[in-house]
């Protein structure tokens, strides 16, 4: 219970950092993949360049969770097309979307309704890859 609140609280801090930014915007959203502005640019350079400082930390210096349990961080396969394709496809879900992930769910919690099917046709793109992804190349 206590790890529940735990990342709720932090997911609650999450969504007022993503709406107050304005990375839930989907005008800002559509700036950035117009080339019209920096905005989410630096809010995604930033998110960038400190998880890499901060997975290094955690790598080197053995740092443990709040709760005392050590973290590990798997090792990734070495590959370039799965990536290169499956980003194409994340970039153009959230280009006709006008949100990624995070800021789905800040919307909900800013009371924009619709948003609603795009989570719900999200689920079923991974559920849908989860049934094929054996049968994929990568």
């Amino acid at each position: 219970m206590k790890r529940g609140l735990t990342y709720l609280g932090i997911g609650i801090v999450f969504g007022i950092t993503m709406f107050k930014s304005e990375a839930a915007s989907w005008f800002r959203i559509y700036e950035m993949f117009r080339f019209e502005s920096f905005h989410m640019y630096g809010i995604i350079g930033s998110a960038l360049v400190l998880g890499i400082i901060i997975t290094q930390c955690i790598k080197r210096f053995n740092i443990k969770s709040i709760y005392g349990d050590p973290i590990t961080i798997p090792a990734k396969e070495k590959g370039f097309y799965r990536y290169i394709i499956g980003g194409i496809i994340f970039g153009l879900g959230w280009a006709l979307a006008g949100a990624c992930p995070g800021p789905m769910f800040t919307l909900i919690g800013a009371g924009f309704i619709p948003i609603l099917v795009v989570i719900a046709f999200s689920v079923l793109g991974t559920y849908v890859y989860g049934i094929l992804k054996d049968k994929l190349p990568h």
